[in-house]
């Protein structure tokens, strides 16, 4: 007489399938292609050869996912900086084989993750690509324009580009040309204003406007005299949006822009189409 197997526990491991085999096999590979992850995901593959684990799978398809779309992106960027730069130019080719631009190409990937948007790859791919075609600043100064990509956000991208070339421009003025719409001095948008200025400031990426002598130093403004007002008679602070003091942005302002913000032309045709959801997707 023959009896039916018990079924197993309901807190046991998945059946094999196609999907466990596939992550493992996604990790292996993995392992190889990023060497200091290689050790702790070929255990891991290991150990989950013999007990899957359902949700841990579909976690690890995601986050493998991830790092794909970050290696195309990678390779995105690399190959479009050499579709720019002329590498028949003896000193632009000793350039990129140099060990000091190949150390920013390595800043930049180990930096990646503040790289979290369209816009900011293009930044960084014009600051490589202009970094091998240009000596207007020095590699300290362009690790620190690499550093700002992930320091600063795409609001704050978008008043530097205002401010240039612009001849000096108020805050109120910046707001504006930027496309934003009127709100109130005690808002979260003000306040938030305030500080992206701020961290400009602070940045030396901009500065309100200063007139010079003959050899360059800067002359002190006279101080001036601001508008009482209020049913109380009580001084009214600085508006967020104020119309008066006009910016400009500083020497190093005008590299970043020259650096992150200049395209060079293309010299081989070449398109990147943006990660999308669906997997192997380029």
């Amino acid at each position: 007489m023959t009896t039916d197997a018990p079924p197993p526990p309901e807190d046991g491991p998945p059946e094999e399938g196609n999907t466990p085999k596939v992550v493992r096999g996604a990790l292996q590979i993995a392992g190889g292609a990023v060497p200091v992850l290689g050790g702790i995901l070929s255990a891991l593959a290991g150990a989950w050869s013999e007990r899957e684990q359902a949700k841990v799978n579909r976690f690890f398809e995601q986050w493998v996912r991830m790092l794909e779309d970050e290696i195309r992106e990678k390779e995105a960027t690399v190959i479009e900086i050499m579709s720019r730069v002329d590498l028949q130019d003896e000193k632009i080719a000793e350039r990129v084989e140099s060990r000091q631009f190949q150390s920013l190409v390595k800043k930049t990937f180990r930096d990646w993750a503040g790289v979290e948007s369209e816009e900011k790859r293009v930044l960084i791919r014009n600051i490589l690509a202009n970094a091998a075609s240009s000596d207007v600043s020095s590699d300290d100064v362009i690790r620190m324009f690499i550093d700002w990509i992930s320091e600063y956000s795409e609001l704050h991208f978008q008043v530097i580009a205002a401010v240039y070339n612009s001849g000096g421009i108020t805050r109120g003025g910046i707001w504006r040309k930027i496309g934003k719409g009127r709100v109130r001095e005690d808002s979260a948008d003000a306040d938030l204003y305030k500080l992206l200025f701020r961290d400009l400031s602070m940045g030396s990426v901009i500065r309100q406007h200063r007139e010079t002598d003959y050899h360059g130093n800067f002359i002190a403004k006279a101080p001036a005299k601001r508008a009482s007002g209020g049913s109380g008679g009580g001084k009214i602070l600085v508006s967020a949006f104020d119309d008066d003091d006009q910016y400009e942005l500083t020497e190093l302002g005008q590299q970043f822009v020259h650096y992150a913000m200049t395209d060079l032309p293309t010299r081989i045709e070449y398109k990147y189409n943006p990660p999308s959801d669906t997997p192997g997707a380029v």
